[in-house]
């Protein structure tokens, strides 16, 4: 099957991590894709490595600009017009300490990244989506949205809002043909890690070391299996972990 002959993919954040992986995936497969992140010289080497396998269009967006990603969705070259296939990837976690010593300004980008701008892409292509006989958003969610932990407080919270943000997209639009996954990864090695820990490498060593974590490349292989999908199959929800984590006692403090 020819890239023609596959539906148009959009994934934001896709210049490292599950997107990069994610990319690399439909790519393999002849899906016509459209990358967004903020590093061109990366959208650059990523457009260069994946255009002998399929049409690329890349541009350098930050998705907690609203006026931005309207102008953005309203202009696309006509071939990549037609999206069927959302995945909201970008976004980000800062700091694991307690909230009392969090900064404010790590609080409100985690909030303007994962909130935000995952509103902001999927309010201006909604129309585009429910235009296609079939089309699928998928959201990047995580098990922080399910399960509290020390060190969360905002990050899992802007988590929580879109995993209901996605069951409620799928109220909306029941029976449309438009279908709404909440993917829900837990520990995972990814440079996304490296960043919340402000390029700590040796706190990141020791958080990974022993664990065999999720790689990029498992879930960018469940969100390709999620896409593939049945046009009737929905998968509302899926929460992912490696089979070395899983849920301990509650904590409990004696005075």
């Amino acid at each position: 099957m020819t890239a023609h002959q596959h539906p148009v993919v959009l994934i934001t954040g896709a210049t490292s991590g599950f997107g990069l992986a994610t990319a690399k995936k439909f790519a393999e497969h002849g899906y016509p894709l459209i990358l967004t992140g903020r590093r061109e010289e990366r959208l650059q080497a990523l457009s260069s490595e994946l255009s002998p396998l399929t049409d690329v269009h890349y541009s350098v967006l930050d998705v907690r600009d609203s006026e931005a990603v309207t102008a953005f969705t309203h202009n696309l070259p006509e071939r990549f017009k037609q999206v069927a296939i959302l995945v909201n990837n970008a976004g980000l976690a800062l700091g694991a300490e307690s909230a009392d010593k969090a900064k404010l300004s790590d609080w409100h980008t985690m909030i303007d990244t994962n909130v935000t701008g995952l509103v902001n892409v999927t309010h201006s292509l909604l129309p585009v989506l429910k235009a296609q006989q079939s089309s699928t958003i998928i959201n990047l969610a995580s098990i922080a949205g399910n399960w509290p932990y020390p060190g969360s407080h905002v990050y899992g919270a802007s988590k929580a809002f879109v995993a209901q943000f996605s069951r409620n997209l799928r109220s909306d639009f029941a029976g449309t043909g438009v279908r709404v996954t909440s993917l829900e990864p837990g520990l995972s090695e990814s440079e996304f890690s490296l960043v919340r820990f402000n390029g700590d490498q040796d706190k990141y060593d020791s958080i990974y070391e022993g664990t065999n974590a999720i790689q990029p490349e498992d879930i960018a292989n469940i969100i390709f299996w999620i896409a593939e999908q049945p046009a009737h199959i929905n998968i509302n929800s899926l929460e992912v972990m490696p089979t070395s984590q899983a849920w301990d006692s509650f904590k409990v403090v004696k005075q």
